[in-house]
C-alpha cells in the first residue's frame, strides 16, 4: 500500500499517513470549503490500511483550529482507526496534541476521547505554543 501525503495549504492541513509505519499525522488548519471532499480520500486510505495495518497504529493530530464540517470528518477518520483496535486488528494509539493555552482544541478533544472506546488508546497531549 503506497503512502499518503498532502502538503498545508491556507485552508487545509498537513496530512501524513504512512503504512510502512502505522503513523498518521494531521498537522494545521481544516477549514476546507468542501470537507468531504477532502476528507474522502484519507478515509478511503484508511479502509484500505485496514485491510494490512502495522501491528501498532499512531495518529498524531494536531490542529490549531477546524471548522464543524471538519469535525464530523475527524471524527468519520477517528471511528475507522477504533474500528481497528476493536476488531483486533492493530493496536491503536490517538495522540491529541493542543497547545496548553488552547481549551477549545483541547476540549474538542476530550469530547472525541469519551466518544470512543476505552480500548483506544487516546492521549491528550499538551505542547508549548509554536512546538
Amino acid at each position: 500500500m503506497s503512502n499518503y501525503e498532502l502538503h498545508p495549504t491556507e485552508t487545509s492541513p498537513y496530512v501524513n499517513l504512512n503504512a510502512s509505519t502505522g503513523e498518521l499525522c494531521m498537522q494545521g488548519v481544516s477549514i476546507p470549503e468542501n470537507a468531504s471532499q477532502f476528507f474522502m480520500p484519507i478515509l478511503q486510505w484508511l479502509d484500505g490500511y485496514a485491510q494490512q495495518p502495522q501491528p501498532k497504529t499512531t495518529a498524531h493530530i494536531q490542529l490549531e483550529y477546524f471548522n464543524t464540517s471538519s469535525s464530523k470528518r475527524i471524527f468519520d477518520m477517528l471511528k475507522r482507526l477504533e474500528q481497528m483496535q476493536l476488531e483486533k486488528l492493530c493496536k491503536v494509539q490517538i495522540d491529541w496534541l493542543y497547545e496548553e493555552n488552547d481549551e477549545d482544541i483541547y476540549n474538542a478533544g476530550a469530547d472525541y476521547k469519551t466518544l470512543l472506546d476505552k480500548k483506544v488508546e487516546f492521549n491528550l497531549v499538551r505542547v508549548r505554543p509554536g512546538a
